[in-house]
């Protein structure tokens, strides 16, 4: 691309000096263009401050185009961007006793574990294929320290017992003590929404307990990532929409998963059971 500005020497010694201001200037050009193009694409969910002069500085880094500023191309996105956290509540190893823990069970065998395994999977198909990189983690997977994402989820079901006719429906909630509250209540928001436009389940908030809301993983991972558990379903009520509509139920964490990095509006159109 010609510069619109053209400096003409007459002086073999104004040479040096003209050189320079040309190069001031297209570095001004380029910086110029960097900042359009980066505060352009910059979205709440998926790019904060720190991130972008991040991306900033690399990008003067590299140098500058051949073409000038026109030319400019960004980078992508530092993985981080993009990632999600996906926790199958239950599978692995527990440390503290060395053994695994399937969870709750029913009578016939049907674990906790079965469906919190086929759930996650499929959420995390429906995630890749929107196009975002999933991880999927284990209950006390070492990767969880300090792990740093876009979100997390930690998917669960609830109990197989037989309580009474109130137990049906899902529940999900974050961290009480957080660092990032507006953004992990805007992740539960975006989750409850869609999960029950997805299920038609009924959101069952007389059920949260401590141990969702002190989830040991929300103090595992690293303050600045946004973290959700959900319990899809329970597993004595909710038994046959959990083992035959199990698409269903990872449509909607995807679907609320993508609410919150698109920045999307939920609206929260559920009856509370008791």
């Amino acid at each position: 691309m010609r510069s619109p500005i053209s400096f003409r020497s007459t002086d073999a010694n104004e040479q040096p000096i003209t050189r320079q201001i040309l190069r001031h200037l297209s570095v001004a050009f380029i910086t110029a263009g960097i900042l359009a193009t980066l505060f352009t694409a910059w979205t709440p969910a998926s790019l904060n401050p720190g991130e972008l002069a991040n991306q900033f500085a690399a990008a003067l880094e590299g140098g500058a185009p051949e073409n000038g500023p026109s030319a400019f191309v960004p980078s992508a996105p530092e993985e981080t961007e993009l990632r999600i956290g996906l926790v199958i509540g239950h599978s692995g190893i527990n440390p503290n006793t060395g053994e695994g823990d399937p969870g709750s069970v029913c009578e016939d065998g049907l674990t906790e574990l079965e469906v919190n395994t086929n759930v996650g999977y499929l959420t995390a198909q429906a995630l890749e294929a929107a196009g975002l990189q999933v991880d999927i983690l284990e209950e006390f997977d070492s990767r969880l320290f300090e792990y740093r994402a876009v979100a997390l989820v930690s998917i669960h079901a609830d109990s197989c017992i037989p309580i009474n006719d109130y137990a049906t429906g899902y529940k999900v909630v974050s961290a009480l003590d957080t660092v990032v509250p507006d953004k992990s209540q805007r992740l539960v928001d975006c989750i409850i929404d869609r999960y029950y436009r997805a299920t038609d389940l009924n959101f069952h908030a007389g059920s949260i307990t401590r141990d969702m809301t002190e989830y040991h993983t929300f103090r595992e991972i690293h303050s600045q990532t946004p973290a959700a558990i959900i319990e899809t379903g329970f597993l004595y009520l909710d038994r046959d929409f959990l083992t035959s509509q199990p698409e269903k139920a990872a449509r909607g964490i995807a679907d609320g998963i993508l609410c919150y990095v698109n920045n999307e509006p939920a609206s929260l159109p559920w009856e509370t059971t008791p």
